[in-house]
């Protein structure tokens, strides 16, 4: 914070001198700027005649779901159970895989510099692609079914777990390492004595925390035929039947309700 001289031989206390300021009020500029350039690029891209009906065109589609279809919830209990089939499957494949994966990126396991380099990578990759996309590519190889849906939750969600669990695998406490390795212990035993049962509640709390995020995830692969209650949402979509999607929407929210709870009582009870 600079003192500024006055005249009269004083001392004023300013945030910024004159040359920082000027810096400051050029930064708001270029970035009012840019907002002005960016909403004239969007504006010139945008229907306007479709966004002032909007309020009326939405009005129009709440009347028309409400009120929910109930009967039509006697045919969603198989499509929400393979929901949880494909967040459970592929929250397991993703585990599996992820802690090899996570040994190999933390510094203090890893066996060599390039072992850990690929490992980022793996995690890197899965995480830059989203389910949606991991699932278009496996319906459009494997076909529309559960499979699909599995494997790209699995896919999407090794990054995930990878990078958390490796990030507590450095975080350990090396002194049970030493004395395991003073005393003669193998490396096998000091992976299972003395990493295994630091990390091993971090591990429980990601596994929980991830399966909670994969039931979300598991009902939008199935809009693109990877299996679940998101095919009943698209056919119900496509044939404009409103009333089963709001019924289709209410039991995605209780699923999920029941989920968060269950995924906040196991954490704590690790706690």
């Amino acid at each position: 914070m600079p003192i500024l001289d006055t005249a009269g031989g004083g001392r004023t206390w300013r945030q910024r001198d004159r040359r920082q300021t000027l810096l400051s009020y050029l930064g708001w500029l270029v970035g009012l700027i840019v907002l002005v350039v960016c909403v004239r690029f969007i504006s010139g891209q945008t229907l306007w005649f479709f966004v002032w009906d909007a309020p009326r065109q939405a009005a129009d589609l709440v009347d028309r779901m409400f009120p929910p279809n109930w009967a039509y919830l006697s045919r969603l209990w198989a499509p929400i159970w393979d929901t949880i089939n494909i967040a459970t499957l592929g929250t397991l494949m993703a585990l599996v895989i992820s802690v090899p994966v996570a040994f190999m990126a933390a510094r203090n396991t890893t066996p060599h510099p390039l072992v850990r380099q690929l490992a980022l990578l793996i995690m890197v990759t899965s995480r830059s692609v989203s389910a949606l996309i991991w699932a278009l590519l496996l319906v459009s190889i494997l076909g529309p079914g559960l499979l699909a849906g599995i494997l790209a939750v699995g896919l999407r969600s090794i990054g995930f777990c990878s990078k958390l669990l490796f990030e507590a695998i450095e975080e350990i406490d090396p002194k049970p390492l030493e004395a395991l390795s003073s005393t003669g212990a193998s490396g096998s035993q000091v992976v299972g004595y003395g990493i295994v049962p630091q990390v091993a509640p971090a591990f429980a709390g990601i596994s929980v925390y991830r399966w909670d995020i994969n039931i979300r995830e598991s009902t939008v692969v199935g809009l693109v035929g990877a299996g679940g209650i998101g095919l009943q949402l698209d056919a119900s979509i496509d044939s404009l039947q409103w009333a089963q999607v709001t019924t289709i929407f209410v039991l995605i929210l209780v699923l999920v309700v029941i989920a968060e709870w269950v995924s906040a009582k196991v954490r704590a009870a690790i706690r």
